[in-house]
């Protein structure tokens, strides 16, 4: 990561903190008060990302890796539109795998003092 990206992160992440709408003079506003130059494209880049993304969900999900799809659960059918409440579905019983042994000098037929 740049300075210029870094300079513009804390920049927009200040003035989300205290509640400021994040622009781009902003941003480069305080960029600038930090004796910091950086190009003239981040604080923009930042401030048209921060009005499309929330940065309150940005924040949330930083160690939250990609590829991986969100995993719906549905009620069971009827459950709720018969009154009562649905019940809770059981969780899934994983099967557990027999991990295979090493193989020791014994199994091979020959050991190192033979």
């Amino acid at each position: 990561m740049s300075i210029g990206e870094t300079a513009c992160t804390y920049a927009a992440l200040i003035l989300h903190d205290d509640g400021i709408s994040i622009t781009a003079e902003k941003i480069a506003t305080l960029v600038k008060a930090a004796n910091l130059t950086v190009e003239s494209y981040w604080p923009s880049l930042f401030a048209k990302l921060c009005e499309k993304k929330n940065i309150e969900d940005l924040i949330l999900n930083v160690g939250a890796g990609g590829g991986g799809a969100a995993v719906a659960v549905s009620a069971p059918a009827g459950g709720a539109a018969s009154g009562g409440a649905a019940p809770l579905a059981a969780p899934a019983v994983e099967e557990k795998k027999e991990e295979p042994k090493e193989e020791s000098d014994e199994d091979m037929g020959f050991s190192l003092f033979d």
